[in-house]
């Protein structure tokens, strides 16, 4: 997938419901389903997603099991609360709530936007994960080490807001 108006979008932070929340809006070249394909599909998610997810269905209620093959002491669950093809899909990660809105766009591709609701001392930490997913997502790959400045910005950007801002958890270091 390529995202022809802008490859490194960052996170907008908002700090006004219960939990905060960071957001992207990424334009990518596919049309709708192929993208709902990207969120749902094994085989795609291999492709940008940090983890794997496991369920017997995609629908109102199932229940999800995430997976971090080199770390499987993190693994999580979850359960997805919207299912509306190819245009919503909302699900608890762990503690987290992730909502992914597609949109088609005029030229038949799609607007994607991601929005994470999570604690507030990792918003600089998932910000950064998520730019970076976002990145495969549309066909980019980051270089290795991208994200420890990502980290840095965003602890910059979101730290006057929300407090200190934890780095990544004991196991996952240098993957970051």
């Amino acid at each position: 997938m390529n995202d022809d108006r802008n490859p490194t979008a960052t996170a907008t932070l908002s700090n006004v419901g219960a939990r905060p929340t960071v957001r992207f809006e990424r334009d990518l070249t596919d049309p709708p389903p192929t993208v709902w394909r990207a969120l749902i599909d094994p085989e795609d998610l291999k492709a940008w997603f940090p983890s794997e997810i496991m369920t017997e269905r995609w629908e109102v209620g199932a229940q999800l099991t995430f997976v971090f093959p080199d770390n499987p002491q993190f693994t999580m669950t979850g359960t997805v609360l919207e299912f509306d093809e190819p245009r919503l899909l909302v699900y608890t990660w762990g503690e987290d709530t992730l909502r992914f809105e597609l949109t088609p766009t005029e030229s038949g591709g799609t607007r994607l936007v991601l929005i994470n609701e999570l604690s507030p001392g990792v918003a600089a930490r998932t910000a950064a994960g998520w730019q970076l997913c976002l990145e495969r997502l549309a066909g980019v790959i980051p270089p290795r080490d991208a994200w420890r400045p990502l980290f840095q910005q965003y602890t910059a950007a979101f730290e006057p807001e929300l407090g200190p801002q934890q780095g990544p958890p004991a196991g996952f270091e240098d993957r970051a």
